[in-house]
């Protein structure tokens, strides 16, 4: 034997029984006389009705408005502006908008004074490197080297600027430089 159990997918074709009952519901759930299915239609005619007469109450006014701001100056431009200055004076006394600034003011003075502090731990490392021994004899080294090509230049004194070595040193390139003077007219031959 087998058992088969119903359930709500399973389905059986309909009969013709079942289709008279359901051409016999009544959608509306409730038993209405003419009468009263009359007076409805009637209420519903009249809603509709004041809803098209308030449509055009309400469209002659905003005629009346539009003509009332032309005549004042009010143009949607300044209309726009005036709403956006409103807009931006209450978000500025809001609440939310004082703690932002506020924690944003903070967080700025706090930023400002840790990158004046690195400045400082910066201007002082580089302190500490120009005082370190390496550091003065890489410079002694520069000296030296400044010195060294002051000398193989021509230049008779030492010290001096990199820019003044740099210029003395292109005036001996230019004076040791060969020109290819021609002889006087009078020593060519015929």
């Amino acid at each position: 034997m087998e058992t088969r159990q119903q359930g709500f997918l399973d389905s059986e074709p309909l009969r013709e029984a079942d289709e008279d009952l359901v051409s016999e519901v009544n959608l509306n759930n409730s038993v209405m006389t003419e009468e009263e299915r009359e007076e409805i239609q009637q209420e519903l005619a009249k809603l509709e009705e004041e809803i098209n007469t308030l449509r055009q109450v309400l469209s002659s006014k905003e005629k009346q408005h539009a003509e009332l701001k032309q005549k004042l100056g009010i143009s949607p431009l300044s209309e726009l502006r005036s709403n956006f200055s409103r807009g931006w004076h209450d978000m500025q006394s809001s609440v939310a908008y004082k703690k932002t600034s506020e924690t944003l003011s903070t967080a700025g003075q706090r930023t400002s004074a840790a990158f004046s502090n690195l400045g400082t731990a910066i201007t002082r490392k580089f302190g500490d490197m120009r005082n370190s021994p390496s550091f003065r004899s890489f410079e002694e080294k520069v000296e030296n080297t400044v010195s060294t090509i002051k000398t193989k230049v021509g230049a008779t004194g030492t010290g001096g600027s990199f820019e003044e070595v740099l210029s003395s040193a292109a005036n001996a390139s230019s004076q040791d430089t060969p020109t290819n003077n021609l002889t006087d007219s009078s020593e060519r031959p015929c």
